[in-house]
């Protein structure tokens, strides 16, 4: 019996083949939940899985496979149930899972055979069985797992074509900001992998550079802290001598210790989603966390710079509280506070969460023609009526926000600052290579925005400007 693991590839997005160029290839992920679900897959199945961010194969020209499992995002949702649609015309069943069909069960029904809805380590060996004996349901509920039952994962099924490889530690965030589909994904309550298990995965990873994927690798307890210095002082100890990148919070910095186990076992760059410059803007987004004046993010982002690891700090922008001037705002926010690298995200209202409710509820969303028009939803263009900006505005803003922060003066400045505070060239090329990517991401981006008001006056977006792609691909979604 033969299944393909499919992770479609987002059609507005230009960042989707490595082989185009080596900027692909330090911003594509491996598709994780697809290698959690192959390592659940019982020895008899032949496993192959297609990341068409590798390259877009013929559907109809390779081998027929016996099932197809597929997995999306929600801008990925067109292309994913086009896919369906190819192999449903040969008579083969699909089945869908990940976070979009789990938000929209009943959407995806109508393109596939088969929904999982939530995490599906519980239920994926019921589908294929079901499968075998013909008794396919149309929707298996999966549950919030211990991590515990994670299997080994089989990295080896994707060793090419990826510049980072992919590990997961934990589940879960307590945070639940109200533009974040993670909690209701994934829950608020923090869940994390036995350390010798991920320790274990670790060693079969190839690549040298490794993303953790948990949405907040310390947590934001005491508890959560020393679980995590565990797991650092593990790595250590195992003599894996691998480079990582990681989601945290700003709180990293209070434990001089979990900082000094950080960048021993190999980190070297995070993520921080600071969300707004303006208190107002935080309590918005129900983000209270990280309220603190500015003179303390400075503090807290140059001690952990000064262990040799990058902060790459992200903001949205189109948040109710934001008017004319945030992305000058922005800008000098990111320049105050130190951080290396910036990155701007529209407020999008993704189902599932508390904002799309709220978008929805107050008729703010702007595309119509749904499935194909889910496919704007990448975080990086803007799709709903907004307080205090137009469209134009927001673009204006967000011209204004890169050009301050990626000017060559200021990029140069970062690039001398990390070479003399560090004395690493590794890091100084990164944030070269960092910041020249999200200044020409602007000029991608710009051709795209430009187009963006025939949806404003009810126009569906036609064939010629799906041509024009955006180079951002998020993190978070």
């Amino acid at each position: 019996m033969l299944i393909y693991l499919i992770n479609p590839r987002n059609t507005m997005t230009s960042l989707v083949n490595t082989k185009e160029g080596f900027a692909n290839s330090i911003r594509i992920w491996k598709p994780l939940g697809l290698l959690v679900l192959a390592g659940l897959t019982p020895d008899e199945w032949e496993i192959k899985i297609i990341d068409e961010n590798l390259g877009t194969p013929d559907y109809d020209q390779i081998k027929k496979p016996d099932i197809v499992g597929i997995t999306a995002f929600t801008s990925q949702a067109p292309r994913a149930y086009k896919i369906a649609s190819i192999y449903r015309r040969m008579g083969i069943k699909v089945v869908m899972g990940g976070i979009h069909a789990s938000m929209k069960p009943e959407e995806a029904l109508n393109w596939v055979d088969s929904v999982v809805v939530g995490e599906a380590e519980i239920v994926w060996k019921d589908v294929l069985e079901d499968f075998i004996h013909h008794r396919l349901k149309s929707a298996y509920s999966g549950e919030m797992v211990p991590l515990e039952k994670i299997p080994d994962i089989p990295h080896h099924l994707l060793s090419k074509g990826y510049l980072f490889g992919s590990i997961q530690t934990t589940r879960g965030c307590p945070l639940n900001c109200s533009f974040c589909s993670v909690s209701a994904f994934n829950g608020n309550k923090y869940r994390h992998r036995p350390i010798n298990s991920v320790v274990r995965e670790l060693g079969s990873i190839k690549e040298k550079f490794v993303l953790i994927v948990d949405d907040n690798l310390i947590g934001t307890s005491k508890k959560h802290y020393a679980r995590t210095k565990h797991l650092l002082q593990a790595i250590i100890d195992s003599k894996i001598k691998k480079k990582f990148l990681a989601q945290v919070t700003l709180n990293m910095a209070d434990d001089e210790e979990l900082l000094d186990l950080a960048a021993k076992a190999g980190l070297f760059g995070i993520f921080i989603g600071f969300e707004s410059p303006h208190t107002e803007g935080l309590l918005e987004v129900k983000k209270k966390f990280n309220i603190r004046q500015k003179q303390v993010i400075q503090k807290a982002i140059r001690k952990i710079q000064k262990k040799g690891i990058l902060v790459l700090g992200s903001f949205i922008m189109g948040l109710d509280s934001d008017k004319k001037g945030i992305g000058t705002a922005i800008a000098n926010a990111g320049i105050e506070y130190g951080i290396d690298a910036l990155n701007l995200m529209f407020l999008t209202p993704l189902p599932g969460t508390k904002l799309w409710e709220k978008f929805e509820s107050e008729n703010r969303i702007v595309p119509k023609n749904m499935p194909e028009d889910w496919k704007y939803f990448t975080l990086a263009l803007p799709v709903a009526n907004y307080m205090h900006l137009s469209w134009d505005d927001l673009f204006m803003e967000m011209k204004q926000c890169f050009r301050s922060f990626y000017s060559f003066p200021k990029i140069f400045r970062r690039f001398l600052r990390t070479l003399v505070i560090n004395r690493n060239p590794f890091l100084s090329f990164i944030i070269l290579l960092s910041n020249f990517n999200y200044k020409r991401s602007l000029v991608l981006d710009m051709r795209l925005f430009k187009s963006l008001e025939l949806l404003k006056e009810g126009i569906t977006y036609i064939e010629n400007l799906a041509t024009l792609k955006t180079s951002f691909i998020p993190i978070r979604n």
